[in-house]
Order: structure tokens, then C-alpha cells, then sequence
């Protein structure tokens, strides 16, 4: 299985780096991973709402170059559909069996996700109603894949 993060923005903080180096190291034993990160855009102080939709229509852009027509694309978003770890688990082993083997994930930048990647995706998926700054978020999702994989084995680790 490929299972590949197009995050917008760069990882700043080096726990955060460690932690999504140790989770991608983990994960290797269970599938291709492939983390690409696109360029965020400035946002000004105060920002009307047609500049904050400039913003994520330009990072929507960079992010449709990395999506390819065979990817089964998963945007975080809050509107999304909230699960658990199980079904989480469930959804990636789902989409594998039936032969959807590159998943995508996609985390916006700190004004969300374009409304051109929203109609690409073919689920949209929300952790939690509570806003994550982005970089932590990327740590949360990795370990939530990582613990999906270890679900669908069997394997110890969820509790």
C-alpha cells in the first residue's frame, strides 16, 4: 500500500520532526510512505474573507500538482466524518482490499483546505472538532495510520 501526506507548510519544531521521523520509520514495515510538502501562503493580520479564499485557492493549487487520478484522496477537514481508531483501521484496509492501494491525505494550511481540493477528495475525514495547529496534526495522523495498520494485523499497541 502507498500511503502518501501532502501538508501544507514545513515542520518547524524538532520534537515534531522527531516524532514524524520515529512514526514514518515505523510505518515502513507496513507500507510505502511518501510525505510532500507544499509552500503556505501569508496570511495578514485581519484578512477579509475573499483574501482568506485567495490564500486557499493558491495553496489548493500546490497541492492538485502532487494528486494523481489513481489516488483515493482523504482531506482532513472540520466538516469532515468523525471515527474511531477501529474504523479508521477499517477504511484502510477497505480501500486496499478493493484495490484503492495509493491513499492520499490531505492537511491544509492554517485557513483549511480549498474548495478545489474538497471536491477532489473522495472523503473527507475530521479528527476532531477541536482545531490542531497543523504541524501537530501531521504527528497525530501518522500515529493514527500506524496504529490502523497495527489494528488490521492484530498486532499489540491498541488499547
Amino acid at each position: 500500500m502507498n500511503i502518501t501526506i501532502i501538508a501544507v507548510g514545513k515542520l518547524k519544531e524538532k520534537y515534531i520532526k522527531d516524532a514524524v521521523e520515529e512514526y514514518s520509520k515505523r510505518l515502513s514495515r507496513y507500507c510505502k510512505l511518501n510525505i510532500v510538502e507544499v509552500q503556505d501562503e501569508k496570511t495578514p493580520d485581519n484578512a477579509s474573507e475573499s483574501e482568506e479564499n485567495i490564500i486557499r485557492e493558491k495553496e489548493g493549487m500546490r497541492i492538485l500538482k502532487y494528486i494523481n487520478d489513481n489516488m483515493y484522496v482523504v482531506a482532513l477537514d472540520l466538516k469532515g466524518n468523525m471515527m474511531g481508531s477501529e474504523e479508521f483501521s477499517n477504511l484502510i484496509g477497505h480501500l486496499g482490499l478493493s484495490g484503492k492501494s495509493n491513499i492520499t491525505f490531505i492537511i491544509g494550511g492554517s485557513l483549511g483546505i480549498s474548495s478545489k481540493i474538497l471536491k477532489r477528495a473522495h472523503y473527507k475525514l475530521c479528527f476532531s472538532k477541536m482545531t490542531f495547529p497543523h504541524q501537530l496534526f501531521r504527528m497525530m495522523l501518522l500515529e493514527q495510520i500506524y496504529r490502523g495498520f497495527r489494528i488490521m494485523r492484530g498486532e499489540p499497541y491498541h488499547k
